[in-house]
């Protein structure tokens, strides 16, 4: 069985600078701008008028519709124009007006794993770290240094400070705003942001199993109704639930956040 080998296609009005590096079967589109220094993996789509700049690698497969902006400066006001870095993995989706920063400090990396979409208007500011299979609605916006672990959905228009960190499988509904780290499993809504209660939608469509789900429910209420502080909280887990992986996940975020979590 032949495996079908994809054309190289590159619109004669896009302008592709001397030392960019476009792999086989990339389809890049009329007036799309594609940087000196990019590097751009086998068969990913660059719409019409997309651009993609900088110190930017990006690997296999991923698409950037109309007029996102990949890999410009950082827009910290520290940011001196030292060399910085864009890391993107493969199977990414950028919807339109997608904007995603490089670092800020010398040879610093915004990191973007695998199989994300990012829908119109989203922001990836400067340092961020975002892992795999994660949803960014419609104009959801990071501030730098943000850590978005897999599985996570982020709603429409909801916005996340500074070196806050998103636990796998978390939920930030639509117009929410974050200022501390969401533990893992659970959904967050609210100006200012409260954990309602865990993730179960996505949960069960990620088909956890339903004993790991009556678990993640008890850690719930005892870290958020039982009345307890959070070193209190973690010490009745520790003691009362099982020790299943998602219930140390969670204890371990929680022990390792600098910020505190969202209540």
């Amino acid at each position: 069985m032949k495996t079908e080998i994809m054309r190289t296609i590159i619109h004669p009005t896009a302008i592709i600078e001397p030392g960019a590096e476009i792999g086989e079967g990339a389809q890049i589109g009329p007036y799309a701008y594609i940087g000196s220094e990019v590097r751009l993996a086998a068969r990913c789509r660059v719409h019409h008028h997309a651009s993609i700049v900088g110190k930017t690698e990006i690997g296999e497969e991923n698409e950037f519709y109309p007029f996102v902006s990949i890999g410009q400066k950082s827009q910290d006001l520290k940011y001196e124009g030292e060399p910085t870095y864009l890391k993107i993995g493969a199977c990414n989706v950028f919807r339109e007006f997608t904007t995603v920063n490089r670092g800020t400090a010398r040879g610093s990396v915004t990191v973007i794993e695998s199989h994300n979409t990012f829908l119109a208007y989203s922001h990836v500011a400067h340092d961020c770290r975002i892992g795999s299979y994660c949803v960014f609605s419609n104009a959801a916006t990071l501030g730098g240094h943000v850590v978005v672990e897999d599985y996570v959905t982020v709603g429409g228009l909801a916005g996340v400070h500074q070196f806050c960190r998103i636990g796998r499988h978390a939920m930030i509904g639509g117009c929410s705003k974050i200022v501390q780290d969401v533990p893992p499993y659970m959904l967050v809504d609210g100006n200012p942001a409260r954990v309602r209660s865990i993730n179960l939608v996505g949960l069960r469509r990620r088909r956890f199993p339903s004993a790991t789900i009556r678990e993640l429910r008890l850690a719930y209420q005892i870290l958020y109704e039982e009345g307890l502080n959070t070193a209190q909280a973690l010490e009745a887990i520790r003691n009362r639930l099982r020790p299943l992986s998602e219930i140390v996940e969670l204890v371990e975020f929680i022990s390792k956040s600098q910020r505190g979590i969202t209540r």
